[in-house]
């Protein structure tokens, strides 16, 4: 017999969460108190399994406490989700502190659990909707939304900068993305039966099956995540300059081997005050060249001796090793012309230069 509490409770289901009546319902989970002390139970279990880990193979490792994201997202819903995520992130981090605190990376685990929600919470649970939902927080969430919280997190707290296309990092949230999304419908299979029965859940386990649609629809996610990180990436290798990567030493070795060769080029130039500055470092998939883009200056002897003397650390060096931006920032460089170098990508060999003075 179906106990007092279920029947009390309605059993409304959702086929999309785009709906009214759908976040009315999200919302009035706030105010049964069963609900919220449901929501603080799942708040202390996914703290303090947050460092337990499942061993898959070397560097690849399912966190336990994201069934319990899973289920809690599925019992209370999008809306208690949000500060139920909020909080076991704070707490998370001052019971396990990894590294200085950084407040965005609270998004990503308010996302996490608002996208289980709206494929779980009173819905028709499937094994299709829990692939669907566990694709999209490793695709949407933990590529796509961390890649720039992760660029700031480098550029404010760690002076340092980032990858923006991690490979190995997209590579393994799409290898682990069909492990978890199996694991996840296996707990849920044990789990939604006995939690129907006490009215926390309002949908059985029959569809929490793995038939041939949930290994095509498996399949399918797969590839088009790959060709989605296949087309960034191309994309990506296309477009961006290279010389952004370059650490203060490798910017100081190529500049000066740049101005060697503006020298060479230019007789009329000298090496005692003519500085060359990598503006770009570009190449295309398929290219054997990476073609250079340069800007020529000649230094200011006044100015650089004023700011040589005020600061003993400002020498050739300094100017030799700056970036595009901090070059044309510097007033004791006068740029008079600019040059397009093209090398061999794989040896660094000169292929050809052109200079032109303004």
């Amino acid at each position: 017999m179906k106990s007092a509490a279920v029947s009390a409770r309605s059993r409304a289901l959702y086929k999309t969460p785009f709906s009214r009546v759908y976040w009315a319902q999200a919302a009035s989970e706030f105010k049964d108190l069963r609900m919220l002390l449901f929501a603080a139970l799942m708040i202390a279990l996914r703290v303090a399994l947050k460092p337990v880990n499942i061993a898959i193979a070397a560097d690849l490792r399912i966190n336990v406490a994201f069934f319990v994201n899973a289920f809690g997202a599925m019992v209370f819903g999008p809306v208690v989700a949000i500060p139920a995520a909020a909080i076991s992130d704070t707490l998370g981090y001052l019971l396990y502190p990894e590294g200085p605190y950084f407040f965005p990376f609270i998004l990503t685990e308010i996302a996490g659990s608002v996208i289980f929600a709206l494929f779980l919470y009173r819905a028709e649970v499937s094994s299709l909707r829990v692939t669907l939902s566990r694709f999209c927080i490793c695709f949407f969430v933990n590529i796509v939304l961390n890649t720039p919280i992760m660029w700031l997190y480098y550029s404010m707290m760690m002076g340092r900068n980032y990858v923006l296309f991690d490979l190995l990092r997209i590579v393994k949230n799409l290898v682990m993305f069909p492990i978890e999304s199996v694991l996840l419908t296996l707990f849920l299979r044990l789990v939604v039966p006995p939690m129907y029965k006490l009215g926390y859940v309002h949908t059985g386990a029959d569809k929490l099956r793995f038939t041939r649609k949930n290994v095509v629809a498996l399949a399918l996610l797969i590839a088009l995540g790959l060709a989605a990180v296949g087309g960034y990436y191309v994309n990506d290798y296309n477009t961006k300059s290279f010389s952004a990567a370059y650490s203060a030493g490798e910017r100081l070795e190529k500049n000066r081997a740049m101005n060697e060769w503006v020298l060479a080029e230019n007789l009329d130039l000298a090496a005692a005050d003519t500085v060359t500055i990598i503006e770009s470092a570009r190449s295309r998939i398929g290219d054997p060249d990476m073609t250079y883009e340069l800007a020529i200056y000649r230094i200011d002897g006044e100015a650089f001796a004023a700011k040589a003397a005020a600061d003993g650390a400002y020498t050739l060096d300094t100017l030799h090793g700056y970036s595009k931006s901090k070059a044309a920032a510097d007033d004791a460089l006068i740029r008079i012309g600019s040059a397009t170098a093209v090398t061999d990508k794989k040896t660094g060999e000169k292929k050809s230069i052109a200079c032109v003075f303004e």
